[in-house]
C-alpha cells in the first residue's frame, strides 16, 4: 500500500485521473472529505496534499496534517474511514508532500456528512458528483446490504409467471409436487414464502428474481434480462456481423418427467447460438475425420451461467454480450464484480454471489458448482487441457468480461 516516489512522480507526471488526485493542504475539511468518500465508493484512490492541479509540488503549509485527516474522516464521513497516510518530505527542495490513500471500502457506500445532511459522492473519471438514486442502489446491493432480485416488478402478477416451469422446478428438481394447478392463493402464498412473489403496495407481484427464473416473458419487463449474442467473421467487431440475435426467456429451462428439454433456457439458447456460428475444427486421423469443439462445453456453459446469475441487473439498458471472433469468444456481463471481490481473487477461487436466490435455483438445476469456485475448478483448467491458453478476465468501471481463446 506504500507508494515509492518513483511512483508519485509518475502521478504527477499522468496527471488527475480516476485513481488520483491534487489538493493544496488548505482544502476545506468536507472538500477533502468528498473526495475520499468518492474514492472508497469507488475503486480507491490516492489525494496528493500540497500539490497544484497542474501537478505542480507547492508544499504543505498545514500543522498537524496527519490529525486533521483523521479527525476529518471520522466526523465528516460515515461510516468512518481510515485512511493510509504517508509523508514524503523534502519530495522538492523544502516542500513536503503528503498522500492519503484510501482502498474501496468494505463498508460502502460511505457517505460524506456535511451541513446536517448526508451524500454519497462517486468517483467519474476525474471528476466526483453524487450518486444517483439507482447509483447508490447499486452501491447498496454490491455491498450486500440490499437484494436487488427481492424487489417487486411493477405490472407483473401471478399470471406472467410460467406455472409449468415452477412445477419442473418444484417437482422434478426439489422431488416434491406444488399446489393444485388451479389453485392460485395457494400458489401465490407458496411463491412469497420462498421470495419468488412479495406483497407490495396492497397487491401480490413477481420479484425480479422469480420474473428472471419463471417468467413467461421476463424481457417485458426486464428488459435488460436477455442476451446480445454476435459473431464475426474477423477478429475485431465489424458492422456486417455473421450473426446478431437477441436472446430472450427465463433462465431456467423447461423439461419433461424425463428430465428432457421441452423449451430451452438463457443458458441453451446461448449454447445453441455457439454451436451454430463457432465451427468445430477438423482433423483426420486413419482415415477418420475427428472434430474437435472450438471452446470446452463444460468450460462455455460455466462461463455463460455465471455471467447470467452474477451480472448485475440493477444496471438496465443492456445485456449480456455474448461475441464470436475468429480467434475468440467474449461474454461481457453489466457490473464490476461486487465489494472487494477482485479478478486475482477469482482465479485463486474466492466465492461471491450478487444474487444469490439465483445461484441456489440453478445450482439446483445443475448449472452452479456447488463449491462455487468454477473459475478456478473448471474454467481455468479446463482451457488448460483444451488448447494450453488460460482464459483472461477483465473487469471496468461498469463491466466484468471472459475471454475464451479459441
Amino acid at each position: 500500500m506504500a507508494l515509492s516516489r518513483v511512483e508519485v512522480l509518475e502521478m504527477l507526471a499522468n496527471g488527475e485521473g480516476s485513481g488520483v488526485e491534487f489538493k493544496r493542504d488548505d482544502i476545506e475539511n468536507h472538500r477533502l472529505a468528498k473526495e475520499l468518500v468518492a474514492f472508497a465508493n469507488f475503486a480507491g484512490g490516492v489525494v496528493l496534499l500540497g500539490v497544484e492541479d497542474d501537478g505542480t509540488v507547492s508544499g504543505t503549509q498545514r500543522p498537524d496534517l496527519e490529525e486533521w485527516v483523521a479527525e476529518l474522516c471520522r466526523v465528516k464521513i460515515q461510516p468512518p474511514l481510515i485512511p493510509y497516510f504517508q509523508w514524503f518530505h523534502e519530495f522538492e527542495p523544502g516542500k513536503d508532500v503528503a498522500a492519503v490513500q484510501v482502498l474501496a471500502g468494505p463498508d460502502n457506500p460511505y457517505a460524506l456528512v456535511h451541513s446536517g445532511r448526508r451524500s454519497f459522492p462517486i468517483r467519474v473519471g476525474s471528476t466526483n458528483r453524487e450518486a444517483s438514486m439507482e447509483e447508490l442502489e447499486r452501491l447498496f446491493q454490491a455491498a450486500g446490504r440490499i437484494s436487488y432480485g427481492l424487489k417487486p416488478v411493477p405490472g407483473a402478477g401471478l399470471g406472467d409467471l410460467d406455472r409449468r416451469r415452477l412445477e419442473n422446478y418444484f417437482g422434478n428438481v426439489l422431488g416434491g409436487a406444488g399446489p393444485a394447478e388451479d389453485s392460485e392463493e395457494e400458489w401465490t402464498r407458496l411463491l412469497v414464502n420462498i421470495e419468488f412473489m412479495v406483497d407490495a403496495d396492497g397487491r401480490t407481484t413477481p420479484t425480479v428474481d422469480g420474473m428472471l427464473l419463471f417468467g413467461r416473458d421476463p424481457g417485458r419487463y426486464l428488459p435488460q434480462s436477455g442476451i446480445r449474442a454476435l459473431a464475426y467473421t474477423g477478429t475485431t467487431p465489424d458492422y456486417a456481423a455473421q450473426a446478431d440475435e437477441d436472446l430472450r426467456g427465463p433462465l431456467t429451462p423447461l423439461l419433461d418427467n424425463q428430465g428432457e428439454l421441452i423449451e430451452a433456457g438463457s443458458v441453451e439458447q446461448a449454447l445453441a447460438f455457439v454451436a451454430r456460428n463457432a465451427a468445430p475444427t477438423a482433423r483426420i486421423d486413419e482415415g477418420r475425420r475427428i472434430d474437435r469443439p472450438r471452446f470446452p462445453a463444460d468450460v462455455l456453459r460455466e462461463t455463460l451461467v455465471n455471467a447470467l446469475v452474477h451480472r448485475d441487473y440493477s444496471i438496465t439498458g443492456t445485456d449480456v454480450t455474448l461475441e464470436i471472433f475468429a480467434d475468440r469468444l467474449e461474454i461481457t456481463s453489466p457490473g464490476r464484480l461486487p465489494n472487494t471481490v477482485t479478478v486475482d481473487g477469482l482465479r485463486a477461487g474466492a466465492r461471491y454471489a450478487r444474487n444469490q436466490m439465483l445461484v441456489n435455483v440453478m445450482r439446483d438445476l445443475g448449472y452452479v458448482d456447488f463449491r462455487g469456485m468454477g473459475v478456478r475448478t473448471k474454467i481455468i483448467p479446463g482451457m488448460l487441457a483444451h488448447n494450453g491458453t488460460e482464459p483472461e478476465f477483465t473487469e471496468t468501471e461498469s463491466s466484468f468480461k471472459v475471454c475464451l481463446w479459441g
